[in-house]
């Protein structure tokens, strides 16, 4: 087993809003050739060390500008070696059919995961409980059946018009709670006000895992004091080339050598990754669309 970065934004870039693409962590020139050739990405995942890369997409028009043509776009990109390059994409509860959406990105698309980005979506994880987004539900129900993880952006975003309060993890609760079969991971795990939030979540639910994604190497004992008891339930991400990611390799570098036990690193690096995101064998059942101008 190699090594899989959970959680790396090659996204289609021409559909930012300017302030969004501002925050991008890296000169223009290096992502938009990433972005727009998958053979020279892959090659650049050898130089870092790095085997398989989660790419998260989501539906955003509202902060980022990012529209539904992100999945596609997801899907063609990982066209190019569907077992390293893992395609995340993305339902509205609003959409008018969520369960169907969800199913035609899985079966159609090969999309193996769905991202829900509260802050920059502008809902809570929750906000089914009640009715007030019924779409929700149904975007959950039919991971759950089809054994999707959901991967919930947790913690502060600095965007422009990102609402924070809807990134705070407890509210990822009900959802483990009403749907134990659903593989949670909680992106970023909180950081950085809610950390200990998190964890807890993630000691307390069998089905939801840690990432730690855009958390400086170097800071995560000190955000997560006992992150040892985590075990088996712990991700590695990058968050690459979002703010303060300059490199991939060097990220995992620093990561490997965190003090603490060399098993729990390479559990984190290679054992857990295959757990939620398991080895590609869906054939696509769709010809390839192209959504890279």
């Amino acid at each position: 087993m190699g090594v899989t970065d959970c959680h790396v934004h090659i996204n289609p870039l021409w559909e930012m809003r300017p302030e969004a693409r501002a925050l991008v962590g890296q000169t223009p020139a290096d992502v938009d050739r990433y972005v727009r050739e998958p053979r020279e990405f892959l090659e650049y995942l050898d130089r870092c060390g790095v085997e398989r890369a989660v790419l998260v997409n989501y539906v955003s028009p509202e902060v980022v500008g990012y529209t539904e043509k992100a999945n596609e776009f997801v899907s063609d990109y990982a066209r190019e070696d569907p077992q390293r390059l893992i395609a995340i994409g993305s339902v509205l509860p609003s959409h008018p059919e969520p369960r169907k959406e969800v199913q035609r990105l899985v079966e159609r698309l090969g999309i193996r995961g769905i991202k829900i980005h509260p802050p920059h979506q502008l809902f809570s994880p929750n906000d089914y409980v009640g009715g007030r987004l019924p779409g929700l539900r149904a975007i959950y129900e039919e991971c759950e059946r089809l054994k999707v993880p959901v991967i919930f952006h947790t913690g502060t975003s600095v965007f422009p018009r990102a609402r924070n309060r809807f990134g705070q993890p407890i509210l990822v609760e009900d959802v483990a709670i009403d749907f134990p079969e659903l593989t949670i991971v909680l992106a970023h795990g909180g950081r950085p006000l809610w950390t200990s939030e998190a964890m807890f979540l993630a000691r307390r639910f069998p089905n939801v895992y840690l990432e730690l994604s855009s958390v400086p190497p170097g800071k995560i004992p000190s955000y997560f004091p006992g992150i040892e008891r985590l075990g088996e339930k712990l991700l590695f991400g990058s968050d690459w080339p979002g703010p303060g990611v300059k490199d991939i390799g060097a990220n995992l570098r620093d990561f490997r050598a965190l003090p603490i036990p060399t098993d729990l690193v390479e559990a984190a690096l290679t054992r857990n990754p295959e757990r939620v995101f398991s080895r590609s064998t869906r054939t696509y059942n769709s010809h390839p669309v192209s959504a890279r101008p």
